[in-house]
């Protein structure tokens, strides 16, 4: 026993002069970054973590080293880590923040880390927790006592998790993000001061960085005097002036260089001319500058987690489920031809041979399935809520997925209907027959509801919540109806309300009422078959067939589909997939005939 303990004394001594011997310090003089008191340069590649199901991390991660990046930049999600007030998890599946950073330092990449509150990033409500919605009066982003309640509970909690990886603690984290954008949002000085300090009290000493448009208002709302300047983007001379004007004793560096943008249902693909691209690497190489390209890889915008643009009252662009963002590493994990463009670029500017690209995951190709019509939303809906005027689902802890809202017509029964606001696409019926939809986008959100020969025609409205809008100055964004419901003018009350979320805790537990039947052209379906795998790998299911919903696949939730495009395969990593017999379910919000998908190899 003595001898046990002695080798394990020994083992944890060598350990620990192991982890001192690769302690590091990194900080910064006027204009440049240091790292062990050298000038340094950082090539950093973004990976979101949240977006890449995590036994792929290590591929990405190689990936970007092998592009020519030594770093790698992360945000946190916070509302994907505390999805219930005080109810934290950093440990489990893609949420083990700390084995992300374990890859990184096994891979000898550098991280910078962004963890909010606020990130943006096309995610849900930017990464703040919807929760907090459910305070009618609410302020984000500024010294609102309730926000920033929650800001330091988020911050308590994280600190813990990212303190060990610190470089002055052997770590691999170079630096720490305070806020993002905050000069396209606010000006609150106190706010951005308050959240450096939390961090500080928390044990996280910096050095710490800031990221602002390259413009002078921008940059004076949003940084803060001892922290290094992130620039998005910086690709030019006069960016860097800007951020020097600003304040000329830190560095400043590109920290959103953009090789892809993101894509709105509706829209085509984004595809950013890739010579522009080119041209601003190289003036960043030349010039020695630092950067980031956000994204490097982009992922998937898994389940409900996608989030939405808004720029004036009425206007509502729903990103799509991909978040391939046309970046050099696509979302399955490959290289694309702007990859190898920009490796070439890197292998010029840097003295060390580049390591071999990893080999690419295996895709299958997956035979069509005959998706069979089977339950209806109807069977699970169970009114049980009652309100004057209609709700959004915040009021009662729900995020996303589908609010039912039903009411008796009293007074008019018939004429123009409005829904004040439709958050955020809407389903009209009237006495079990489908009159309409109503779509949040552009402000339209009137029906025509025709006469009917019932004495109080029975109204249901069912909404979707797509995604909470994540930049810009609409970001109070409550999903379902957000006001009332009026009939030509006259607004109806006494509603009843049924909370249906369609997560994938809803789809393993919600017992459907096999009483109930709909009628066979009343939309709003489930549709379910088995497939049979030899193998596995990763795929993409192909639902062109369908209209608009939800794709389940064992239990898993691979997010919306929408046949306005441009989007019309879902990825599946091979994770989730099984040899021998796999569920498949699908929500259509519209579709009412049998139809088939299958599974293809890429996203287009």
């Amino acid at each position: 026993m003595k001898k046990i303990v002695l080798s394990g004394i020994i083992a944890l001594l060598f350990f620990s002069m192991a982890q001192a011997q690769q302690k590091h310090r990194f900080g910064f003089s006027n204009d440049q970054f240091l790292l062990d008191g050298k000038p340094y340069r950082i090539i950093s590649g973004e990976i979101h973590p949240a977006r890449v199901p995590a036994e792929y991390w290590r591929q990405r991660i190689k990936m970007a080293k092998a592009m020519g990046c030594n770093t790698i930049a992360a945000y946190i999600f916070w509302n994907y880590h505390e999805t219930e007030p005080g109810r934290f998890d950093f440990q489990t599946g893609n949420k083990n923040i700390s084995r992300f950073l374990q890859i990184c330092k096994e891979e000898n990449m550098w991280v910078i880390m962004r963890p909010g509150p606020y990130v943006c990033a096309e995610w849900d409500f930017g990464g703040i927790p919807p929760y907090l919605l459910k305070i009618p009066d609410i302020k984000l982003r500024c010294m609102d006592p309730r926000y920033m309640q929650a800001v330091t509970r988020y911050f308590q909690h994280f600190s813990r998790v990212i303190k060990p990886f610190m470089l002055v603690n052997g770590g691999t984290i170079l630096m720490v993000q305070v806020e993002n954008e905050y000069g396209s949002y606010g000006n609150d000085r106190e706010y951005m001061k308050t959240l450096r300090s939390l961090w500080i009290r928390n044990g996280i000493n910096g050095p710490f960085y800031t990221s602002d448009g390259a413009t002078a208002y921008m940059l004076e709302a949003g940084t803060l005097d001892s922290a290094a300047i992130g620039l998005d983007s910086g690709v030019s001379p006069d960016d860097f002036e800007a951020a020097a004007k600003q304040n000329p004793h830190v560095p400043a560096f590109s920290g959103e260089t953009y090789p892809g943008w993101l894509t709105h249902w509706g829209e085509a693909w984004q595809r950013p001319d890739t010579n522009n691209l080119k041209r601003e690497i190289k003036f960043l190489l030349e010039n020695n500058k630092s950067f980031n390209l956000y994204v490097i890889h982009g992922g998937t915008n898994f389940g409900f987690t996608a989030g939405a643009n808004a720029f004036s009252p009425t206007q509502y662009q729903p990103d799509v489920t991909s978040y391939d963002y046309d970046a050099p590493i696509n979302e399955q994990g490959r290289a694309t031809p702007k990859y190898y463009m920009l490796r070439n670029l890197i292998q010029q500017y840097v003295s060390h041979p580049l390591p071999e690209i990893p080999a690419p995951v295996k895709t299958i190709e997956i035979p069509p399935i005959e998706m069979k019509r089977t339950l209806s939303l109807w069977n699970y809906v169970k009114p049980s809520l009652h309100s004057a005027q209609p709700k959004p689902m915040e009021d009662f802890g729900q995020n996303q997925g589908v609010i039912v809202y039903s009411t008796r017509l009293i007074g008019h029964k018939s004429g123009v209907l409005k829904i004040w606001e439709p958050h955020d696409y809407a389903l009209v019926f009237l006495n079990g027959e489908f009159i309409d939809t109503v779509y949040r986008d552009g402000g339209k959100w009137e029906v025509k509801l025709p006469k009917t020969s019932e004495k109080n025609p029975f109204l249901e409205i069912v909404v979707e919540g797509m995604g909470h809008i994540n930049f810009a100055q609409f970001m109070i964004d409550r999903k379902g109806i957000t006001d009332r419901v009026t009939l030509n003018g006259m607004t109806l009350m006494n509603w009843n309300m049924a909370l249906l979320p369609l997560d994938e805790h809803f789809i393993k537990t919600a017992k459907p009422d096999l009483s109930i039947h709909s009628k066979p052209d009343k939309p709003c379906n489930f549709f379910e078959a088995e497939f049979n795998l030899t193998e596995t790998g990763d795929t993409y299911f192909d639902v062109s067939q369908f209209s608009k919903g939800i794709l389940y696949v064992n239990g898993h939730n691979l997010g919306r589909y929408w046949n306005k495009g441009p989007q019309e395969r879902l990825y599946c990593p091979a994770s989730w997939l099984k040899k021998g017999t796999n569920q498949i379910l699908l929500f259509d919000f519209r579709q009412l005939e049998n139809a088939v998908i299958s599974g293809k190899q890429s996203l287009y």
